[in-house]
């Protein structure tokens, strides 16, 4: 199986500068692509083949106007032109959204390393036509494998490279236990082999802390631009460099804290080393529209919860099954099969009407998802 590694960068200032013209050159490429996409999609064209689009690109680097792009690797525009025609595709096959052309702005800045040519070392990376990089953690990656995928991506704080390699499949003996999984707002997940759910941690203490240092700095970085204000036109100083210097770095840390919330919850469901785990699809950008619950929603990262699951399930070779948004977890009485017509959100015991039991409406979805037979 392919084990994913994410390691931090330390690069000088000069290797920063390097690694924001690569994330560029990476970004130009992609909308390059996609504005050749639609143009030719206008004009009646037909899907063009990134193969096709990159004999383009290699021509016009010959010419005055886009010859810059040869002090980069060739590699970075090679792999962004594919996963540009890879998303357009996508999205004539009805699979996802129409691609949307990326922002300096608001796009996080990442680009792809060829496998061959990106090598660790001593606790340092190589990266084509940027040189050895220091990283955080000298025994992370290690050396003289072969790498699958190398990104190197910008979150706002500090830079990553991330590289998948081959492992074997840890041997675990697996027990004839089938357990569901009901994750909701309340409580992060609830199982139905666990009698203790695992909570939210956006209602833990340290989190509501933070959260409210980050809406005072928020406010206070908000109240600078009203006062620089000239015109139309707002003045950013070096006050407010540093704040929001600081509220990326306050937001990187909320993140991190909830990944790893995340990973010790899914590690701990998948210790107890069950055959088979059976979630729900939630409709997840359904639930986001919901003006009340968004945030929550979004702060929750209930489909990164289900992807973590899933890599736990595969490390260990659990069968994962995710179950139609329309199966009726929470009406089914898990004791008599009873199905309820309607079940308010604000109904937290589910009380049967056939039989009579009266049971937490999370326990009882879970219980009913662990049944679950797919027909």
């Amino acid at each position: 199986m392919i084990t994913a590694l994410k390691v931090r960068l330390e690069p000088n200032n000069k290797q920063k500068g390097k690694l924001f013209q690569s994330a560029g050159v990476a970004r130009w490429a992609y909308n390059w692509t996609l504005a050749k996409q639609e143009e030719n999609y206008q004009n009646g064209g037909k899907f063009i083949f990134d193969g096709d689009l990159r004999k383009e690109l290699t021509q016009l680097k010959k010419t005055e106007e886009l010859k810059w792009l040869n002090n980069y690797s060739n590699n970075i525009t090679k792999q962004a032109v594919k996963d540009a025609c890879d998303a357009y595709y996508k999205f004539f096959n009805k699979l996802s959204d129409k691609p949307k052309f990326k922002s300096r702005k608001k796009s996080p800045p990442k680009f792809y390393q060829d496998t061959e040519k990106i090598k660790f070392k001593n606790g340092k990376v190589r990266l084509e036509k940027i040189g050895w990089i220091r990283l955080s953690e000298k025994d992370r990656v290690p050396e003289g494998v072969k790498y699958t995928n190398p990104r190197v991506k910008f979150d706002g704080v500090h830079w990553y490279v991330s590289v998948g390699i081959e492992t074997e499949q840890e041997a675990v003996e697996l027990s004839d236990e089938s357990i569901g999984i009901d994750v909701g707002i309340k409580n992060l997940a609830v199982c139905s082999n666990i009698d203790t759910p695992f909570k939210n941690v956006n209602k833990s203490k340290k989190i509501r802390k933070l959260e409210k240092k980050l809406r005072r700095l928020q406010r206070k970085v908000s109240n600078k631009y009203e006062k620089n204000k000239e015109g139309r036109s707002y003045v950013k100083t070096s006050n407010i460099v540093k704040l929001e210097r600081n509220i990326r770095k306050l937001h990187k840390r909320l993140d991190n804290i909830r990944e790893d919330n995340r990973h010790r919850v899914t590690a701990a469901i998948a210790k107890t080393k069950p055959s088979r785990i059976v979630m729900e699809n939630l409709n997840v950008s359904g639930m986001m529209k919901n003006k009340h619950l968004s945030k929550a929603i979004a702060s929750l990262g209930l489909y990164r919860f289900k992807q973590t699951m899933q890599y736990k399930c595969s490390k260990y070779g659990i069968e994962f099954v995710e179950v139609d948004k329309w199966f009726p977890s929470s009406k089914t009485c898990s004791e008599c099969g009873y199905v309820k017509n309607k079940l308010s959100l604000s109904e937290r015991e589910f009380i049967c009407e056939c039989c009579g039991i009266s049971i937490d409406r999370d326990k009882n979805a879970a219980v009913n998802l662990s049944r679950y037979k797919a027909s």
